[in-house]
């Protein structure tokens, strides 16, 4: 019997594993895609980071929904639910794209985040209760892991098979009479539908087979609650009798919001010293590595030489010196920084999180649902990114808005965490840690 759960989970998360995939790719797309529908739609800057509002910002409004749908239709049920309106974002964003109407280009990118708000209440808690709590820190490793290859993929795809050539192609449009200037971009843009199109028929597939899947239906309130009984939740009826939970949230919206500007505002940071086009439509690939050798190190080193909570301190301090240092250098050196933020932003997830949700409870379902809406921290902050740099210095801005940021999760590390709790004591690594987006 052993043997056949040991299958079981291991093939359990495999799916999971594939799903933080899909999350890691439709998620860190939105990078290149900013390059993508500024010459598509013929954009400025502020209007073309709208791609990053609208996409962040149905977490905020779809997450308390998507925790209540979870409810009636189950965790399985729910899995497969956020895959099929994943599937219908993606085929309406290939459609009005190729009509070059950006409002239901948007629209669709809103579909689209709200699957993913569907898909990360879900699954976030899922694969924490999915398996023996001594290997949940592999698990959730190994999660985002698939996360961060995606990401990585992501951008390179986009970049080969839509914008092969843009720099040559955003010359010719800047030169070109009116009437070629519209030939040339429609011939772009159609260039999205097909890809797009490929990616929702997967998706479809991917909803189906979920539902036939062997993956268990677990409730985490059912697995929870001997862990929660006798808690700190005891004798606390709400949420906001937890400050700990509302300054947790806050610092996922602010993580969040310098994660998303380290690797989707990468590429326009990056042309803000002038380079090419052709070149910094593959930045995002650059920090998502970052965060990828980030996810390795924290394997290694949480929590047999140093714990998490101290972690996410050194986390923080890391993003202050590397943010510091992109503003006191030039080019592709302070490029460089900017992708080395993913170093320092890539365990942050893992930290903030369980520190907030912590002694929660009976509420723990509701706290989950708030992070998730913190998510919409990546539409905020990379959206004042595109708006400052239109009046000042980008390298200011830039660190103008990350370096209060990393200050604020330096100060939820050390004090913010224990504020409001009956248990003073140190963090420990035996809670679990739902993974990342």
């Amino acid at each position: 019997m052993t043997a056949i759960q040991g299958t079981r989970h291991t093939g359990s998360i495999a799916i999971i594993g594939a799903l933080f995939f899909i999350i890691g790719f439709f998620t860190w797309i939105n990078g290149p895609l900013i390059t993508f529908v500024r010459l598509a739609f013929d954009l400025n800057e502020v209007n073309a980071f709208l791609v990053l509002m609208v996409f962040y910002l149905s977490y905020f409004f779809l997450a308390l929904p998507a925790a209540a749908l979870l409810k009636v239709t189950g965790m399985k049920k729910g899995l497969a639910a956020s895959l099929f309106v994943m599937a219908i974002g993606a085929a309406l964003f290939g459609e009005f794209s190729t009509q070059r109407w950006y409002p239901g280009a948007l629209g669709g990118l809103f579909v689209i985040g709200g699957g993913l708000a569907l898909l990360q209440t879900a699954v976030n808690p899922y694969i924490s209760i999915l398996g023996p709590i001594e290997s949940g820190a592999q698990r959730i490793a190994v999660m985002g892991i698939c996360n961060k290859v995606a990401g990585m993929l992501a951008p390179l795809v986009l970049g080969a098979v839509v914008l092969h050539g843009i720099g040559d192609l955003s010359t010719q449009v800047g030169a070109a009479d009116p009437a070629t200037k519209a030939a040339l971009l429609n011939e772009f843009a159609a260039k999205i539908h097909t890809p797009y199109l490929v990616m929702a028929g997967v998706l479809v597939v991917l909803s189906i087979a979920i539902l036939f899947s062997p993956l268990p239906e677990l409730k985490p309130s059912e697995v929870n609650a001997e862990r929660s009984a006798g808690g700190a939740a005891a004798g606390r009826r709400s949420v906001f009798q937890f400050p700990h939970l509302w300054l947790g949230v806050l610092c996922l919206f602010v993580y969040v919001g310098v994660e998303v500007l380290a690797g989707d505002a990468i590429g326009t940071y990056g042309n803000g010293f002038g380079l090419p086009l052709d070149e910094t439509k593959f930045f995002t690939s650059f920090t998502l590595g970052a965060m990828l050798c980030g996810y390795v190190a924290g394997l290694i080193a949480i929590p047999r030489f140093i714990s998490q909570e101290r972690y996410l301190s050194v986390s923080a301090v890391l993003g202050l010196l590397f943010a510091i240092g992109a503003l006191l250098t030039q080019g592709y050196v302070s490029v460089g920084f900017v992708a080395a933020l993913g170093f320092a932003n890539a365990m942050m997830w893992p930290a903030i999180w369980p520190l907030t949700i912590k002694g929660l409870g009976r509420f723990t379902e509701t706290g989950s649902a708030l992070l998730v809406m913190g998510i919409a921290g990546g539409a905020i902050i990379p959206q004042l990114f595109a708006v400052l740099k239109q009046h000042y210095d980008f390298q200011w801005v830039f660190a103008a808005l990350t370096v209060p940021c990393y200050l604020y999760i330096l100060f939820y590390a050390l004090y913010g965490h224990r504020v409001g709790t009956a248990d003073k004591t140190a963090f420990t690594h035996d809670d679990r840690v739902p993974a990342k987006q």
